[in-house]
């Protein structure tokens, strides 16, 4: 079974005190290329996160660059060529999407790219406006 995570699914992973740590972390540990994908863009969200979150929680620079490195090594990396990410913007628009939620418009198309059968996310409401062929498909993990 192929399936997809989104960025709220993988920053958890690397937080031991977030209330979705463990079961993010059981489903991160599952992973592999084969069956496992999530967006190329996802990696720059998980580092934007992880070097800006306050205090303690914060990651360095080096810490985050190895985290991404652990998720390269699980997951497929999936990305959407000009054509595929201009007519998904334009989807997106079409479904009154704005804001924030075209970047998960976009992760949406990379899990169509790659056929996922399942979309982890723990933004579900954002995933359920994508079309039926997204929010079918959508769990939390």
């Amino acid at each position: 079974m192929r399936w997809f995570v989104d960025t709220s699914v993988l920053i958890p992973v690397f937080q031991p005190g977030h209330a979705h740590h463990e079961r993010s972390f059981r489903l991160f540990a599952t992973a592999d290329r084969k069956s496992s994908g999530c967006a190329l863009h996802s990696l720059a969200e998980v580092y934007s996160t992880l070097t800006r979150l306050p205090g303690i929680h914060r990651a360095s620079a080096e810490h985050a660059l190895r985290f991404l490195e652990a998720i390269q090594n699980r997951f497929s990396l999936v990305t959407l060529d000009v054509a595929e990410y201009r007519s998904t913007i334009g989807e997106a628009a079409g479904l009154g999407i704005v804001g924030g939620t075209t970047y998960d418009a976009l992760i949406g198309a990379c899990a169509r790219k790659m056929k996922a059968e399942i979309i982890y996310t723990w933004n579900i409401a954002h995933f359920l406006r994508l079309g039926e062929d997204v929010a079918e498909k959508v769990r939390t993990p």
